[in-house]
């Protein structure tokens, strides 16, 4: 069954006066879209007003997403000073992201540095790897390790060099390893609660206005599947 995020039950991993780290669930969507179902950032506004009983609007930035169907961590902006620095963080890569991901079939190598150049197409919202760079590709590249040999599925964890659209999706499934549950990029079947076995689970950067290093862990969904690695 599928629990979307609330003020209630919001899984805060970190905050301060500045930022704000959240658990995210599937389903949950980081903005507003065409959807009209209620974003996560407004959620945490509501978290915020409610806990410290704020009056009028709070100030909440958005400095970067997680697809719908993936969990794990988000980071958000509590004033304007760290939105703009945060920004300036995310952009030039100053951060360093670990995903985990459950993949159907175990990559040929137990450990490599994947390079494709991408393709997006819009009116499909995916995106297409190719070996060589292409007219209007961009260059991805990840670096992939198996940390667990499940059952039927292998464990990853993957390090992004490049921030693409739906990149680990996509250039897993490039070399025969769809996540489980990706119907978009080859999986045979989707997962009970919409969602896919990749998992936004560790950041690292230096804070916004502290300047102290911040590592931040998200726990795995708790889902058998993921509780066995």
């Amino acid at each position: 069954m599928k629990i979307l995020s609330t003020k209630e039950n919001l899984q805060v991993l970190y905050e301060d006066n500045h930022i704000i780290v959240v658990n995210k669930r599937v389903g949950d969507i980081v903005q507003g879209d065409k959807t009209g179902d209620k974003p996560l950032s407004e959620i945490v506004k509501e978290y915020i007003k409610d806990k410290y009983n704020k009056p009028g609007e709070v100030f909440l930035g958005v400095v970067h997403r997680l697809d719908r169907p993936t969990t794990g961590i988000v980071m958000f902006a509590k004033t304007s000073k760290a939105l703009t620095r945060l920004n300036e963080i995310f952009k030039n890569r100053e951060t360093l992201k670990t995903y985990w991901a459950l993949v159907k079939n175990k990559p040929s190598l137990p450990e490599a540095t994947l390079t494709h150049y991408l393709t997006r197409n819009e009116k499909s919202n995916t995106s297409k790897a190719h070996a060589k760079e292409i007219s209007g590709s961009k260059k991805a590249s990840l670096t992939y390790k198996v940390i667990k040999n499940l059952t039927n599925y292998t464990a990853l964890e993957v390090d992004l060099h490049t921030g693409r659209h739906h990149q680990i999706r996509c250039q897993l499934s490039a070399i025969g390893s769809p996540i489980k549950g990706d119907l978009k990029y080859g999986a045979d079947r989707s997962n009970p609660d919409g969602g896919i076995c990749l998992h936004a689970r560790k950041l690292s950067l230096t804070h916004p206005v502290t300047k102290n290093i911040l590592e931040i862990i998200a726990p795995v969904p708790d889902d058998a599947l993921w509780r066995s690695i």
